[in-house]
């Protein structure tokens, strides 16, 4: 399958899952440990039946056991930031965060050895202006960014670093394979925490969401997994795919911007796609 084509599958599949989320954190009023557990436990359940129609395989070494590791402590990073920091921030305003994740895959590669490009620069300088203007926006917007900036760092650090271990060690484990452990892991470590009784009992509805919509979120994971296996850019490139996708949701759903929000976003957008134009992603 082409590697565009798969893009756009994840990102579809992400964008659901990200509207979903903000729901369960704001709405729904599922905490940390109870959100992960959902997440995990179905997520495996959903990855397991797959596993039969995927190319699988798991090297007895103590690097194969070391990215299932790795994955488990980026994932549990990954799904317990998000919640504090969906809290405060809208699920358009923290893709757009994810954006630098682009950027940091771009460094990964001139260190390889690509190009160093002043042109890729300046989207990069274009995009951080976007995102100060997104930070400084006030009303319904304003963000207390001395409160997140520890689950922000953090939240972005274990995306990064997912598709890094992946891609690193696949020649050790299959990427379902290295994900798959992880999750069973994390779901084991929060059971005794999240009492999954206790969530359906007195938030079905909320429960039920979330784990629904990881049907969606398991499909974007096996797709971005085989991203992940052509190049890390492309990879990076699907969050600004999503940042997209949600700006546009907000718009037709005539959601309330701040002037300089909007201008963010937008100088973000225009930012991370001529990131793309100028040749970073192979299509």
């Amino acid at each position: 399958m082409n590697a565009f084509v798969m893009m756009l599958i994840v990102t579809a599949c992400y964008t659901v899952t990200s509207l979903n989320d903000k729901y369960a954190s704001s709405g729904a009023k599922l905490g940390g440990n109870e959100f992960t557990f959902l997440m995990c436990s179905s997520m495996s359940v959903f990855m397991a039946v797959s596993l039969p129609f995927q190319r699988i395989y798991f090297a007895l070494t103590w690097q194969a056991f070391a990215a299932v590791a790795l994955i488990a402590i980026c994932k549990m990073l990954e799904f317990q930031m998000s919640m504090i920091v969906l809290r405060q921030m809208s699920a358009f305003d923290l893709k757009a965060w994810l954006g630098i994740t682009l950027f940091a895959s771009y460094t990964v590669d001139v260190i390889n050895g690509a190009k160093l490009s002043v042109l890729k620069l300046l989207c990069i300088a274009a995009t951080v202006l976007g995102l100060f203007f997104i930070a400084k926006s006030g009303g319904k917007n304003d963000v207390d960014y001395k409160k997140i900036a520890p689950p922000l760092i953090l939240y972005l650090t274990s995306k990064f670093g997912y598709g890094l271990v992946i891609k690193g060690f696949s020649e050790y484990a299959s990427p379902s394979m290295q994900l798959l452990p992880a999750l069973v892991i994390i779901s084991l470590i929060l059971l005794p925490k999240a009492d999954p009784v206790k969530i359906f009992k007195e938030n079905p509805k909320g429960a039920f969401n979330v784990v629904l919509a990881r049907i969606p979120n398991t499909v974007g994971m096996i797709v971005e997994n085989a991203v992940i296996s052509i190049s890390l850019a492309s990879y990076s490139f699907i969050q600004p795919m999503i940042l997209v996708s949600l700006f546009v949701i907000g718009l037709i759903r005539r959601e309330k911007y701040t002037r300089l929000n909007i201008i963010g976003n937008i100088i973000c957008v225009v930012g991370v796609i001529s990131f793309q134009i100028f040749g970073i992603v192979p299509l």
